[in-house]
């Protein structure tokens, strides 16, 4: 089944799905933080897997993404992407100390720590939406990082995911954490492998 042949119910269903794991996500955020975080009214939709770069952004701008391989009963790949500075901007939430005595590459690789820590905390509320949803164990991979271009890496994740399926659901929310001004906006990515999809509608009931 493509995304193409699903009815507006099935669509709702999967989006309702989308919806619950960004609350998850703000939920559990807030935990990791220790701060009151709120969320904006996620905005999920469907698009061509070849068409998120231009969804999320210009292909020269700078963006982390952090992504993870979910077997069992709904198999799929997850992608959190976020511009770098929005990552950053994480990060230095989740990084209290001083890294002022670390070397460059130091503070990389703890920044790219908190960045993957969060990355697939976000991601596995998602998951525990679905597992909630459906009563499937999905167990999921060890998250990997990627920073470079939004272009280069959607371009990554086209040439990985395009032949499993053409289109993916996109979920966009900001998180407001309290004491900090600016928002934080990150997209999650859902590519199902064939014929997972089926499955999850029937369990869903739709």
């Amino acid at each position: 089944m493509e995304w193409g042949d699903l009815s507006q119910l099935q669509i709702d269903a999967i989006r309702e799905v989308g919806n619950i794991g960004a609350g998850n996500a703000a939920t559990a955020l807030s935990q990791m933080l220790g701060r009151a975080v709120d969320m904006d009214v996620p905005v999920a939709g469907l698009v061509s897997i070849y068409e998120i770069g231009n969804t999320l952004g210009a292909p020269e701008d700078l963006a982390s993404a952090v992504l993870i391989r979910v077997e069992g009963d709904f198999s799929c790949n997850l992608i959190f992407i976020t511009s770098e500075a929005e990552a950053r901007n994480l990060t230095e939430l989740l990084i209290s100390m001083d890294l002022g005595d670390l070397s460059e590459d130091q503070q990389a690789q703890m920044q790219d720590s908190a960045l993957s820590e969060s990355g697939n905390m976000i991601l596995g509320a998602f998951l525990n939406a679905l597992s909630m949803l459906t009563g499937y164990t999905l167990p999921a991979s060890v998250p990997a990082v990627a920073h470079d271009m939004l272009g280069a890496i959607m371009n990554v994740v086209a040439a990985m995911f395009g032949v499993m399926g053409d289109t993916a659901l996109l979920v966009r929310t900001h998180l407001h954490v309290k004491d900090v001004d600016q928002p934080i906006e990150g997209t999650v990515v859902m590519v199902p492998d064939p014929g997972s999809l089926e499955a999850l509608l029937a369990k869903l009931g739709v």
